[in-house]
């Protein structure tokens, strides 16, 4: 973006996306060479034809500077390598959605797939994880903190790998500890529902998710959460 920025320093405004703004600048290469024929490619690949015409508009009244020909062979180059990397990318997350769904499907909804990989493979295995105490899942990842916190004898760490769920980030900071607390509870029903469960379902893992919000909404407004005993008899009948 730094490097396309000063032949066409107009675009970046128009398209911000990373692996779009790549392809858009592999496709129009010189901003001279723009024309009225270029539209529909524009087109296709923003899939907005008033922000493929406002690219043409700018690419005219542009204030930057003109670029060398070997300058514009390393940047398409440059660009070539990027995008198949963010294809790479979404190829990975796919995957990973679609493996998760088979292997930890509760865990995955209650906390979501690239958190609940990274803590089986903290664990070790889902059956590790499965084994753990809450207090031992909360500050998975966070080892070096807490080992330092008993040396100094300071304060241990709230939340290791699970601070990467939306649910602490919107919680107050009084009530990020209790949250998270919270929420490692319900990662070690999940963990153990996922794997000692004989059909993988996600029934449990919607169900624990609706009682973690209800708890951050309890947290905020005092409206008192429903029992797990009822939440999980539902989850049962469903």
């Amino acid at each position: 973006r730094e490097w396309y920025g000063y032949h066409f320093p107009e675009l970046i405004k128009i398209v911000p996306e990373n692996s779009m703004y790549c392809r858009v600048a592999k496709f129009i290469g010189n901003r001279r060479e723009l024309s009225e024929e270029s539209l529909e490619g524009l087109e296709e690949i923003v899939m907005d034809s008033a922000k493929a015409q406002a690219i043409l508009e700018a690419s005219r009244s542009s204030m930057g500077m003109d670029i060398s020909p070997l300058d514009l062979i390393n940047i398409e180059s440059f660009s070539r390598r990027v995008i198949s990397l963010s294809d790479y990318r979404k190829g990975l997350q796919e995957y990973l959605r679609s493996k998760m769904s088979q292997v930890a499907p509760s865990l995955s909804a209650l906390i979501g797939e690239v958190v609940g990989a990274r803590l089986i493979s903290h664990a070790g295995s889902l059956t590790n994880l499965a084994k753990y105490p809450a207090s031992t899942v909360q500050i998975l990842g966070a080892e070096k903190a807490l080992f330092r916190a008993l040396k100094t004898r300071g304060n241990t760490p709230k939340y290791g790998l699970i601070f990467h769920s939306t649910f602490i980030g919107r919680a107050a900071a009084k009530n990020k500890g209790r949250i998270s607390r919270y929420l490692a509870n319900k990662c070690t029903i999940a963990s153990r529902i996922d794997c000692f469960s004989e059909v993988p379902t996600s029934v449990f893992g919607d169900k624990l998710r609706e009682q973690v919000e209800e708890r951050l909404a309890f947290y905020e407004t005092g409206e008192p959460p429903r029992k797990n005993l009822e939440v999980m008899k539902e989850a049962v009948v469903e």
